[in-house]
């Protein structure tokens, strides 16, 4: 992914803070909503039911009493109402308590199709709110005062009447999604601060330095994994920018000698044409071209390998392909071969035989005499071991002889013409292939071993 890509996702993750706070205040505000509904209700009920309850209570003990003798006037307060009327079928006050006194009756409502109680709200409007009393009332047909009703009347709270629960309500709503919401705005912008700070870091890395890394978190969650990868992948990036910048310096130097030889010969034919046969430095040049052919060749192959793809999938029977490859190779050291059956592993045949073809160019470079080829399973890996009997590879080198264009002094000697990448693009082969490939120790024949691990095909 390119690098402003990555740096345009983690700015946008900025605005994550906005849209989880928002998101917060919104779902929040959904509930508050939901309970100040649902709690108005209640108190509302909770409060009427309680009114009804005081009133009824006092209306119903001045119904016992003037159903059988008339009430002490004035009628005194029961059960902490002092609001009580009696009023007959003429709509006319017979009695009443001291705060009712010269009042006329508290409502028109009398019970109606058999039912002995009325339940009703009378509202005055006054100067600042209106007023309204919840009146409860009784019917008594036979009393002392004939047929009649007792009313008593309980003042309802004015947040009953005017909204004041709701807008306390909504009020202390308000006040807990303000500090909610900050709160949530500043845990998120705690959260991705880190976020931030790597954004900031990888915009002041550049090309020219890949050596510098993003801040890693302690949290332990997910951002600190994000830094994590972030900064393996900076070190990836800076190993490859590294070896990409030796191989361009590498064989530029290795490209630099056929060249150079290919012109001061092109330069001296032309100075002194008659002073040496043509032939002879044609054949020179051939050398020189041939040359720039097989680092070309290996050029492309590395490339191609750097694009880590395999061209083909298929069972290839490691043991079969060792002795189809010594079969026709042409050689000098003798060499020998055991091979366990059925050692079967997956890939591109044309490349491991490329593997194979190169390995044993380098042990017949280096051997007196013999090599030795062995392919064994071991561990769910076809190991494949190619000794010989030269003078080995000194334990400080057995790392460096797979690096690009590295050649030691005594195959610069054997092998002049050679491109010091063989072992490269058999490790690269390798390595595609899900296996390794090193420099081992304990010879069979006293000189060096390379050994090759590949995963055995499953079924």
């Amino acid at each position: 992914m390119p690098r402003s890509t990555v740096i345009g996702r983690l700015r946008a993750l900025r605005s994550i803070r906005a849209r989880v706070t928002a998101g917060s205040i919104a779902v929040l505000g959904i509930a508050l909503a939901f309970a100040i509904a649902i709690t108005s209700l209640l108190i509302r009920d909770v409060v009427e039911r309680e009114l009804i309850d005081r009133a009824a209570d006092a209306a119903g003990n001045v119904a016992e009493t003037i159903a059988t003798q008339p009430v002490e006037e004035p009628i005194s307060p029961r059960s902490g109402v002092v609001r009580l009327q009696v009023v007959d079928a003429e709509r006319t006050v017979v009695a009443s308590s001291p705060a009712l006194r010269d009042h006329g009756p508290l409502t028109e409502a009398r019970p109606e199709g058999g039912n002995l109680e009325v339940s009703t709200i009378e509202c005055q409007i006054g100067e600042l709110a209106p007023t309204c009393l919840r009146i409860v009332g009784f019917a008594v047909p036979d009393s002392a005062y004939g047929d009649v009703v007792a009313y008593a009347a309980v003042s309802q709270p004015p947040f009953l009447s005017q909204y004041v629960l709701e807008a306390a309500l909504v009020l202390l709503g308000l006040v807990v999604l303000v500090l909610v919401g900050s709160g949530i705005w500043w845990a998120a912008g705690r959260t991705l601060r880190p976020v931030e700070e790597i954004r900031a870091e990888l915009e002041r890395i550049t090309a020219a330095d890949l050596s510098r890394r993003v801040p890693e978190p302690r949290t332990e969650d997910e951002i600190a994994d994000l830094a994590h990868t972030v900064n393996e992948t900076l070190a990836r990036l800076e190993s490859a920018a590294y070896r990409q910048q030796r191989f361009i310096s590498d064989a530029s130097h290795e490209l630099r000698t056929p060249i150079a030889g290919l012109q001061m010969q092109v330069e001296l034919a032309l100075e002194d044409p008659e002073g040496e046969h043509p032939r002879w430095t044609l054949r020179r040049m051939l050398r020189d071209t041939q040359r720039l052919q097989r680092i070309a060749d290996d050029l492309l192959q590395l490339a191609r390998l750097d694009s880590d793809t395999v061209s083909g999938r298929e069972p290839v029977d490691l043991g079969e392909l060792v002795g189809a490859e010594v079969s026709r190779s042409r050689f000098e050291p003798e060499i020998s071969v055991d091979t366990a059956p059925d050692t079967i592993v997956t890939g591109d045949r044309t490349q491991l035989s490329r593997l194979l073809i190169n390995l044993l160019a380098n042990a017949s470079r280096h051997a007196a005499g013999r090599i030795r080829i062995t392919v064994t399973r071991e561990d769910g890996q076809a190991v494949l071991r190619v000794h010989d009997d030269g003078p080995g590879i000194p334990p400080g080198e057995r790392e460096r002889i797979f690096e690009r264009f590295a050649r030691l002094d005594e195959s610069r000697h054997k092998d002049p013409g050679g491109t010091g990448l063989g072992l490269s693009i058999a490790r690269e082969i390798a390595r595609m292939h899900g296996g390794s490939l090193a420099a081992e120790e304990n010879s069979e024949l006293g000189g060096a071993v390379f050994v090759l691990r590949l995963p055995l095909r499953r079924g």
